[in-house]
């Protein structure tokens, strides 16, 4: 009776961990911190497997330890499917076109990260959107002057929040440097002042002052850690709100993964009407956090994501080289949809 009892209950575990916006628990602690490390759970699942083939060896625990070997091995191939369908890395990153706009994502955390690095990544990519939570005004300035100097232009917008008592860090920062060739844009001032933006960290909304173009967000989510688990569900909710029908692109460190964001995904989206640009093109899997883990045992949590008006036609995970950041850096190729 125990035994059937405790099989129930690992069918009931390996379920939640594998599906876990359909029981919507993807936003509970600490189930969502658990589901963050699908990878790592793969790999638990494919133990927990050989160990109990092994003890399939004793005769009077074999049934009940092939149940729950059959549990786990399932639950491994339909997290691991799940992963796969996000895709395991590609770096099949296409030649830019007339019409292509490449969006690179970088959480540089402040001064583990110099300009220098940031301008040469960004001209060497030749992206065309730089969005760089946890940086500061006068180092997106600094590598906007450096890409310059590099050949290749771009203008430094900035939103930063201020603690109470005046003190600030770089994480209470974000810039966004947007090439001129996609025209003029402005910091929208309900992002400027915070009447309107991420709760605790700084997100960044531009308009094209000229009416065309997209409307872009450089996002910074706060993290889901114990004590901010709804200011993080807010800030989720918020981005979901900027990606409704407009032509948007949003970019930066959403503290989050799919799993997270399914409940605001709408139509199939990943998050409003946004779709992911890695999963699209096949690095949904790759981890850009932390980069103590090896890519694919990290956490995706960075993002490049679109509206319909885009289409994704490919990306990559780049290394930190020199940088002491634990984020790498995505960059995504867009193309103009129709």
């Amino acid at each position: 009776m125990i035994g059937i009892l405790v099989t129930v209950l690992s069918v009931i575990a390996a379920a939640v961990l594998t599906w876990p916006s359909f029981f919507r628990i993807e936003q509970v602690f600490p189930l969502a911190q658990a589901v963050s490390f699908r990878a790592l759970l793969v790999a638990g699942f494919i133990a927990i497997t050989v160990v109990m083939l092994l003890l399939a060896f004793i005769r009077p625990m074999r049934t009940f330890v092939l149940s729950i070997a059959l549990v786990t091995a399932l639950a491994a191939v339909a997290n691991g499917f799940i992963l796969g369908a996000r895709g395991f890395g590609s770096d099949d990153l296409p030649a830019p076109t007339d019409t292509s706009v490449r969006v690179m994502t970088w959480n540089t955390a402040g001064a583990a990260t110099d300009p220098a690095t940031i301008a040469q990544m960004a001209v060497a990519m030749k992206a065309d959107i730089v969005a760089l939570p946890e940086t500061t005004i006068e180092t997106g300035e600094q590598v906007a002057v450096q890409m310059r100097d590099l050949g290749q232009r771009m203008w430094a917008h900035h939103v930063e929040f201020e603690e109470p008592e005046g003190d600030s860090w770089d994480a209470q920062s974000t810039s966004l440097l947007i090439s001129p060739e996609l025209g003029d844009y402005s910091v929208i001032e309900s992002s400027a002042n915070g009447s309107s933006n991420t709760s605790q960290l700084p997100s960044a909304v531009v308009m094209p002052l000229d009416g065309d173009g997209p409307i872009v967000v450089a996002v910074h989510a706060v993290a889901p850690r114990p004590g901010y688990m709804e200011k993080w569900q807010e800030d989720l909710r918020w981005l979901a709100d900027q990606c409704a029908e407009n032509n948007v692109i949003m970019a930066g460190d959403f503290n989050a993964t799919l799993d997270h964001m399914a409940r605001w995904g709408v139509d199939g989206a990943a998050l409003g009407t946004c779709y992911d640009g890695a999963s699209a093109s096949g690095n949904g899997a790759v981890g850009t956090w932390p980069t103590s883990l090896p890519r694919l045992a990290g956490v995706p949590i960075d993002h490049v994501m679109a509206t319909e008006h885009w289409v994704a036609t490919g990306s990559s995970v780049l290394p930190v080289g020199s940088s002491r950041s634990d984020h790498r850096p995505l960059i995504v190729q867009f193309e103009p949809a129709g």
